[in-house]
């Protein structure tokens, strides 16, 4: 993989990206696919029969089903084969969590123990603790949990108070301290601890052992949804740490931590696919099977709209997390190459690169299957209501999404705020085309003339990412270091940003897609895209002017307005009968068929 050729974080703002650039889910090959009907498979025979025993948290339950899935290899798919993984690519790994994120509260043990229980070691440990602990974190003897949040210390990670205190013989670390919301807790064997050394500002990271005196759990949470998974407070007092199970270096704990948080908002953009996929099925299922007013409710306009919009934007989603996901893997080749540069380095150095796509995809992915489950649950009208029908599950199991890994809140503000500044750093050329761009607003021209399918949708992607490079343009100039607490104003370039993002991944993945599916399939990709184009630019329009006003520029204010109108000028579409033949391929199916 060429330097060269590998884009940038943040750089599909201002690059035009070729379709043969991008990986898209028709690509798997046949170890890949194997993977994912293995995970089927699991589900299958282990999960879905056992929902409301994990629901109760019946004893030992959840750790056995985990145990299951080391055996056959699930948990170990990104761990290096010397260390009793498979060493996939990340790709793959993704796929593996996009099958299993249909699994409900299993779905958040499993992601939990293979993600943050797992990777924290097997990207910073050195091997004698790989060998000791990611051996038995790959087959499942060990379960494993990720111990960072605390009280009073939710998205302000590293203001957190727990503390080690190395010990007189300079043997451990005196350990001090409490965790919360911690998945896995009440089970897992191995945690990685995240606490402050002496007086440090910042955290370092400790492989901490449940079995170890002086730790002490609380009582299960109870919560809204994912009622199967494990979450408890955690309590350190005086707990020793041998100082060989410092992870990384001294101070290096609060970058671990927030590149594991870019892993795990990624994964997360995977995990919903999962669900979403299962939630549409079950969907389409009933209003295939429920009659009123003498026909079957699948028959509906008003359900069928549901449907197709359920589909879009599961569907976006997926276009978006594949492409990510290989760009990821390009990088790691990449950073492996260069001299010095160990594994697990070259692939967190991968996700920090990442950090902008990966808060989209988090965003993005669980308000997607927010929508999904939501309008689930409207499709089943009264029996959605019904805790006895999957839409209750699904519902209550989809909120935490929006929390985890970050709040939606917090990662609105990554978004643009990591793009700003890799354009501050010149890591990108972010204002320079931005000088370009609002240097022409007075000579825009307002008319358009088609080219062909591909070259319009191009042309209306590169206008919006237009309107979002102009937008960040003006607020630096305008708020400079304060624009930080302009958060309605970063909310809204993200808003753009993501929407972007997406809609230029789902271009892409269908112009390539052209060569390999069917020519009634694509037209039905084509469908989707002309579907969320279209009212992709309503929103940016939407979001840019509340931006422009907000920022309030008396010089530019006219020319922005001016040029957002230009700019979110896209060709008309007949949303409704675009709707209803996504629609019907997916009632005739009984099941999401894309």
């Amino acid at each position: 993989m060429e330097k060269d050729l590998t884009i940038k974080g943040g750089e599909f703002l201002l690059r035009k990206t070729k379709a043969n650039e991008v990986f898209i889910p028709e690509e798997f090959d046949e170890e890949q696919l194997m993977i994912a009907q293995t995970c089927d498979d699991f589900l299958e025979t282990e999960v879905f029969p056992n929902l409301d025993r994990i629901d109760s948290q019946e004893e030992g339950l959840m750790r056995s089903i985990l145990e299951k899935a080391g055996e056959l290899g699930l948990l170990g798919v990104s761990i290096e084969e010397e260390y009793d993984g498979f060493g996939q690519s990340f790709v793959t790994s993704m796929l593996s969590s996009e099958r299993m994120g249909a699994g409900n509260s299993f779905a958040v043990a499993f992601s939990a123990h293979t993600g943050i229980g797992s990777l924290p070691i097997a990207y910073y440990g050195n091997h004698e603790q790989k060998q000791k602990y990611l051996t038995k974190l790959a087959t499942g003897e060990w379960a494993g949990a990720y111990c960072l949040t605390e009280p009073g210390a939710g998205s302000d990670a590293n203001s957190g108070k727990t503390k080690a205190v190395l010990s007189e013989d300079g043997k451990h670390y005196i350990l001090n301290g409490q965790k919360m919301w911690i998945t896995n807790g009440g089970f897992a064997d191995v945690q990685t601890v995240f606490a402050k050394i002496d007086n440090d500002r910042v955290y370092s990271a400790f492989i901490v052992e449940k079995a170890w005196d002086g730790i002490v759990l609380n009582p299960e949470e109870k919560k809204m949804g994912i009622k199967g998974s494990s979450t408890r407070q955690i309590f350190y007092n005086d707990v020793k740490v041998p100082v060989e199970n410092l992870l990384g270096k001294r101070g290096e704990g609060f970058r671990i931590a927030l590149n594991i948080l870019h892993m795990g908002r990624i994964k997360l953009g995977g995990n919903v696919l999962g669900a979403a996929k299962r939630a549409i099925s079950q969907s389409v299922n009933y209003a295939n099977e429920r009659k009123q007013f003498g026909t079957l409710i699948a028959n509906f306009g008003a359900i069928k709209f549901k449907i197709a919009e359920q589909a879009i934007k599961t569907f976006t989603t997926e276009c978006a997390v594949y492409r990510v996901s290989k760009d990821i893997d390009n990088a790691i080749e990449i950073n492996k190459a260069e001299e010095g540069c160990d594994y697990g380095r070259a692939v967190m150095g991968a996700f920090g690169e990442y950090g902008a796509e990966a808060a989209i995809m988090k965003v993005f992915g669980s308000e997607a299957l927010d929508y999904v489950v939501d309008e689930m649950v409207q499709i089943m009208g009264g029996m959605g209501f019904s805790a006895e029908m999957p839409a209750d599950k699904a519902y209550r199991d989809s909120r935490i999404n929006r929390i985890f890994e970050g709040t939606n809140e917090v990662n609105r503000i990554i978004v643009s705020d990591t793009i700003i500044k890799r354009g501050q750093k010149n890591h990108i050329p972010l204002f320079e085309k931005a000088k370009e761009i609002i240097a022409g607003l007075d000579n825009l021209n307002n008319s358009f003339e088609s080219k062909g399918y591909y070259e319009d949708k191009s042309f209306f992607v590169e206008n919006f990412k237009n309107v979002a490079v102009m937008l960040m343009e003006v607020a630096v100039n305008k708020f400079d270091r304060k624009l930080v607490h302009e958060q309605e104003v970063l909310n809204s370039i993200s808003d753009i940003l993501m929407n972007v993002y997406v809609a230029e991944s789902t271009m892409l993945r269908i112009q390539k897609a052209e060569s390999v599916q069917p020519e009634e399939i694509i037209n039905l990709y084509k469908d989707m895209l002309d579907v969320y184009i279209f009212e992709t630019a309503s929103l940016i329009n939407k979001h840019a002017l509340d931006a422009i006003y907000s920022i309030d520029d008396e010089e530019l204010t006219d020319k922005l307005l001016k040029g957002t109108q230009i700019y979110t000028k896209v060709a008309g579409v007949n949303v409704k009968d675009a709707r209803r033949r996504i629609a019907d391929k997916i009632i005739e199916e009984n099941r999401y068929c894309f």
